[in-house]
């Protein structure tokens, strides 16, 4: 497992997250989560509220591609990894009472993604490169 430090945490509490997902067919799927936030040093957690795309292809076993970048800082990162879906627990309920307060449908699933690697998305020779 790869560690998210304090900066990267920094960046996913104040940017949109880009979900990257595999369909069936083997066509990538790109999705943004909004509800993307750190769990732990080494996992990040979103909400699944549509039921669409980026769910099935989940629950399917795919691969998740967590991509973030500041524009105004020309840095971002790409957290690799597994995820696994959680539709009932403590971190569901959690997920399932912040949907109901902002008007939200009750989600389909939280979804976990343990990080194994990341990667700089920051401009210039480090670009795509795994860092950790």
């Amino acid at each position: 497992m790869a560690t998210l430090t304090q900066e990267m945490k920094d960046m996913i509490a104040t940017q949109q997250c880009f979900v990257g997902t595999v369909n069936a067919d083997g066509t990538p799927n790109v999705a943004p989560k909004r509800s993307t936030r750190v769990l732990t040093d080494d996992s990040l957690i979103f909400t699944e509220g549509t039921g669409g795309a980026t769910y099935a292809n989940i629950k399917r076993g795919s691969h998740v591609s967590v991509s973030i970048v500041n524009r105004e800082i020309l840095n971002g990162y790409r957290f690799v990894g597994t995820a696994s879906l959680k539709d009932d627990g403590e971190l569901y309920e959690q997920a399932a009472a912040m949907s109901a307060k902002l008007g939200m449908p009750k989600p389909f699933a939280v979804v976990i993604i343990h990080i194994d690697e990341i990667h700089s998305l920051k401009p210039g020779p480090a670009a795509g490169k795994k860092i950790l």
